[in-house]
């Protein structure tokens, strides 16, 4: 049906008879003569229908419309002086259609196939296969596609094997909720769809496989946002016999063949490395975006000195105070402050306490602290004249959460943050523990196949809250321009250190059996020391394209509801699909 694709004629193919399908992107009549151009995958070129060059053709040409499919044949030529379109590949050529055909129409548009569409999401989700068509999407799946060879290609060289994991499995507790899918050849019975292939790629390690990746599909039953999916892909690898520095160095060599080969883009600065603890004191967050400075400062042993009572109350407490310093902010109006101070209140904190850096210290504060304190406060936080600093003084994660989205913002209202700068850091030297408040009892901060630092397997065999809080993940993070988009960790290879995970996370051996007795069989038959990383792809790939939202780096995304106006999933089913399966429902309105 065609001898060149569109976005690939150039001057070389001057003088040439060729044939092009596509879709009318756009429809113009200039003094008679009609200019189309003409788009498919490849990119567009402009073709011309001229009444000198063919009457019929010429007059066929005005029934066309935008996102019409059409076929032309056509000799291609320069464009005329002064007519060249530098911003496109094949903007020197325009092609003189000597034949033309309509392969299919297309009814009127809910919307412009264009990029600068103003159209809402659930329009365009609902037509997904216009809104597929527009170039900045085909773009950014082009980009993935690439970037999953990248990996398939590099972890074929390195000796891994591409092996599938079940998706209908068992429902274990892994974090988020399962999405439960009833059997009917075993009624009252159901499975889950994983969240991840964990215990399935542990257990093949177990197997003797040594090195396992598969690019897969997960899904978890959560609260949804830009960077989150009902069901999402990761890139999953497990390896035997490898301690963390050598999961680290091989996740960071492919990460670099990624960037070269689907991106054309050369990784040379070393990848960060953070303590968890580090991390937290610094940036508030374990996943801090390391493209700007405005680092974050404790000055609770500062301010214990002054005599301002909010300050003294939060430490009375056992709460802290932590700052950040406003570069060039001193200027901000009340009114800015006051909207910053909502902003703030809006992640959680009670309040803003604010001090300008002029000729003097400008705060309604000020005359709480003494001659020298906010000095000493300045330099801890690298202040200097025209700045604002900022503080939030309450529950140390409360305190560190805000203060993180406030660095943030801070970074996009100061123009900091480029993007077209990749930084990576890993984040390392986890608690394996982090301590629900509600039911007063510790988590695992990553998940139950956890293994704890060697130097803290005294503490994890202590019976006492206080030791169990100091011991340590081997587990890492990596992070990229502030978004985890992977993590991992070694795991536990020993039946009797897991059972005592177990027995810490209030799993006793009954439960543990029903929901892990698979897993805890295999590590009683020689299971070898092991580990592995799981790297998000639709975050990757995300930030790669310069998105916003992961929804724009998959082909059928759901909506923030977890639906998808195209298929109008999820639908209510039939009432004898429902008897088949044993299933009655009892909706509450």
């Amino acid at each position: 049906m065609r001898t060149h694709k569109c976005g690939e004629v150039t001057g070389t193919d001057i003088g040439s008879e060729i044939k092009i399908v596509g879709w009318t992107n756009k429809w113009r009549d200039h003094g008679g003569v009609v200019f189309i151009d003409l788009r498919d995958r490849s990119g567009l070129v402009q073709v011309v229908f001229s009444p000198e060059s063919d009457e019929a053709v010429h007059k066929a040409a005005h029934k066309v419309r935008n996102e019409y499919v059409i076929q032309v044949s056509g000799s291609v030529r320069a464009r005329p002086e002064g007519t060249v379109n530098e911003s496109l590949p094949t903007g020197a050529v325009e092609v003189v259609v000597k034949e033309f055909k309509i392969l299919n129409e297309c009814k009127p548009l809910p919307f412009m196939v264009d990029d600068d569409t103003d159209a809402s999401e659930s329009l365009r989700y609902k037509h997904r296969y216009l809104d597929l068509r527009r170039p900045i999407i085909q773009k950014n799946l082009i980009l993935r596609h690439k970037t999953t060879k990248a990996f398939r290609d590099y972890l074929d060289g390195e000796g891994f094997l591409d092996i599938e994991t079940p998706i209908l499995t068992k429902s274990t507790p892994e974090g988020a909720r399962d999405y439960l899918v009833p059997s009917r050849t075993n009624p009252g019975s159901f499975f889950a769809l994983p969240q991840s292939p964990q215990i399935f790629k542990q257990i093949l390690m177990v197997a003797g496989l040594e090195r396992y990746y598969q690019i897969v599909r997960c899904f978890r039953d959560e609260d949804l946002r830009a960077d989150r999916q009902p069901e999402f892909t990761q890139v999953d690898m497990e390896l035997s016999f490898v301690n963390s520095e050598e999961i680290m160095t091989l996740i960071e060599h492919m990460i670099k063949h990624v960037f070269k080969e689907a991106l054309g883009t050369e990784i040379k600065e070393q990848f960060v490395r953070l303590t968890y603890k580090d991390a937290m004191d610094r940036y508030g967050c374990d996943k801090p975006d390391l493209r700007f400075g405005l680092e974050l400062a404790d000055v609770s042993d500062l301010v214990k000195d002054s005599e301002f009572k909010v300050f003294l109350d939060t430490l009375k407490r056992g709460g802290i105070v932590k700052a950040i310093a406003g570069k060039g902010l001193a200027g901000y109006s009340r009114k800015d402050l006051d909207d910053l101070t909502k902003e703030v209140q809006g992640y959680g904190a009670k309040g803003l306490a604010w001090i300008k850096i002029k000729d003097d210290y400008e705060s309604p504060i000020v005359k709480f602290f003494p001659d020298g304190l906010l000095d000493k406060i300045k330099e801890r936080l690298g202040a200097e004249k025209g700045d604002l600093m900022l503080f939030v003084a309450d529950r140390v994660n409360v305190t560190n959460d805000c203060l993180s989205r406030l660095r943030n913002e801070l970074g996009r209202r100061l123009e900091l943050i480029s993007d077209n700068v990749y930084k990576f850091a890993w984040v390392t030297d986890f608690p394996l523990f982090e301590w629900n408040e509600d039911e007063k009892r510790h988590e695992a901060m990553h998940h139950p196949f956890t293994s704890p630092m060697e130097e803290d397997l005294e503490l994890f065999f202590k019976e006492d809250a206080e030791s169990q809080s100091r011991i340590r993940a081997q587990a890492y993070d990596i992070v990229l321009n502030g978004c985890e988009i992977g993590g991992g960790s070694i795991r536990i290879h020993k039946k009797e250190v897991q059972d005592r995970m177990f027995h810490l996370l209030g799993i006793e051996a009954e439960e543990a059996n029903s929901k892990f007795g698979f897993l805890l069989d295999a590590l009683d038959h020689g299971a070898p020391p092991h580990g592995g990383l799981a790297l998000g792809l639709d975050r990757l790939v995300m930030i790669m394209c310069g998105a916003r939202s992961i929804r724009d780096v998959i082909a059928f995304p759901k909506t923030q509801k977890a639906a998808c106006p195209l298929s109008n999933a999820p639908s209510e089913v039939s009432a004898k699909q429902l008897e088949e399966l044993g299933i009655k429902l009892d909706i509450k309105e």
